[in-house]
């Protein structure tokens, strides 16, 4: 696990070592770490001594612990019975301690453990916060999207509002258009219907003075 890819990113390659930051603390028997391409001492450097062993494997991973981009972990190398201890960042080596005493491997350890919380808090709380931020940023796009939606939805209601009274004032117009023709019609209607009822009236008028006529002359 980290052998394997410390072998590759940090080993396999002569990258410098980040300088520590102000919060990592140093124990009194640690080795201080330095770049693996950093000066003319660097291959006598605990740290090149730990990159030879892993690539050549040498030493076997016995715990490693990651908060972040910060990680710690403790190897051990069996025919000399010697403990490594690891800090590193991006699995770049910042600090490797050396100890064949087992209960100060594990305080080292554990005090890199709890270097690596530390730092790791910054860019645990920055990941949080960009997913906080994105998160917010697709709330905001929906609800943009929901808003130009209920905004064209208003538009669109409104201009139907506006065709609907047009439409409504057309009919209207046109009602009472076809109600005053209609009363004029009735009108004519009513009038035609009564000069008929006069003629027919009339009618009858001259139908009974030539039947009462024609009586007469035949006595």
């Amino acid at each position: 696990m980290l052998i394997a890819g410390l072998s590759v990113n940090a080993l396999a390659q002569t990258s410098t070592a980040s300088p520590a930051p102000t919060t990592a603390s140093t124990t009194p028997t640690a080795a201080a770490a330095k770049p693996a391409n950093g000066g003319s001492n660097s291959a006598n450097s605990t740290i090149s001594e730990l990159q030879q062993l892993m690539q050549s494997q040498g030493v076997s991973e016995l715990r490693t612990t990651y908060n972040g981009n910060y990680g710690a972990s403790q190897l051990f190398k069996p025919d000399s019975r010697t403990y490594y201890v690891a800090l590193f960042q991006q699995k770049n080596f910042w600090r490797v301690v050396k100890t064949m005493s087992e209960t100060q491997a594990e305080q080292v350890y554990k005090n890199f453990v709890r270097q690596t919380e530390k730092l790791a808090e910054v860019d645990i709380r920055r990941i949080k916060l960009e997913a906080d931020k994105q998160y917010t940023e697709q709330l905001i796009a929906a609800q943009e999207t929901r808003l130009n939606a209920l905004q064209n939805d208003l538009v669109v209601q409104q201009q139907q509002e506006q065709n609907v009274s047009v439409q409504q004032d057309q009919a209207r117009q046109q009602a009472q258009l076809l109600s005053s023709k209609q009363q004029a019609a009735s009108s004519e209607l009513q009038g035609l219907q009564n000069r008929i009822r006069t003629l027919e009236a009339q009618q009858t008028v001259l139908d009974s003075s030539n039947f009462g006529g024609a009586k007469t002359i035949k006595k």
